[in-house]
């Protein structure tokens, strides 16, 4: 009996030694994961859904207990693809998804399932190859274009982010708006695309009466953004389509 007894124990001490590593390691794998997915979501999602995952419903809905994060194909499909005035995030790969995914689906008490890469990169194959990215100094607006953008912008925007687009107010009564040209902006917008700052802007600005403007006029608000960074136009006009500017980059000066 003893000897029975001390030949299961040395099979489980062995199991043991054998199992613990990939224990360890996966476990390590899983924060790996979730740390990389918490880079993507402040990096990607934060500014619209925010930090604490509490959005700005109706614009940016809640992520707390959210039930589509439940859904695998519908999360993928929707940061992949876009939706509604959230735009694609056709950069992302499916690692990178499926760390995002791990991230909203445990976060701010959530305790939700998160797809693997390989799930990710199934639902990735259903969709449509994503357009040829490009970036802000492809010539993607028109000179025309920003000129419209230029005069629309005085009034709405100037009074807090300044006539320079450098984020200080014409109304001295008023709370400076962050820069929205030039270096500081593509500092604050580095890596991230129109759509983004499209989707943001028309939801969310001004702030006295957000989306109050034509989507033609936001589009064109852009384009004198990029005008004054000093990226240069082109033959098109930038489209007032999320998804379409999330196809289009915001990068530092080649």
């Amino acid at each position: 009996m003893g000897l029975t007894h001390a030949r299961t124990m040395t099979a489980v001490a062995l199991a043991a030694s054998i199992l613990a590593p990939a224990a360890r390691a996966q476990g390590a794998d899983g924060a790996n994961a979730l740390a990389a997915g918490q880079t993507l979501y402040e990096a990607n999602c934060a500014i619209c859904h925010q930090s604490s995952g509490a959005g700005r419903p109706p614009a940016f809905p809640d992520l707390r207990g959210n039930d589509i994060l439940a859904d695998p194909y519908v999360l993928v499909s929707k940061v992949a693809q876009g939706l509604g005035n959230m735009p694609p995030f056709p950069t992302l790969t499916a690692e990178e998804i499926a760390a995002l995914a791990t991230y909203v689906g445990s976060a701010w008490g959530n305790s939700y399932g998160a797809p693997t890469e390989a799930e990710v990169a199934e639902i990735l194959a259903d969709f449509d190859p994503p357009m040829a990215p490009r970036s802000i100094w492809d010539g993607v607006y028109t000179e025309a274009q920003a000129e419209r953008g230029a005069q629309v912008y005085r009034a709405p925007c100037g009074i807090c982010h300044g006539t320079r687009l450098n984020g200080a107010p014409d109304d001295n009564d008023m709370i400076p708006g962050p820069a929205l040209a030039r270096h500081n902006f593509l500092r604050i917008w580095d890596g991230r695309s129109l759509g983004m700052l499209y989707t943001y802007t028309i939801s969310t600005m001004p702030q006295s009466n957000p989306g109050f403007l034509p989507p033609e006029d936001y589009a064109a608000i852009i384009a004198h953004m990029l005008a004054v960074t000093g990226a240069p136009p082109g033959d098109a006009e930038l489209p007032a389509d999320a998804w379409e500017l999330g196809h289009i980059q915001i990068l530092p000066a080649p």
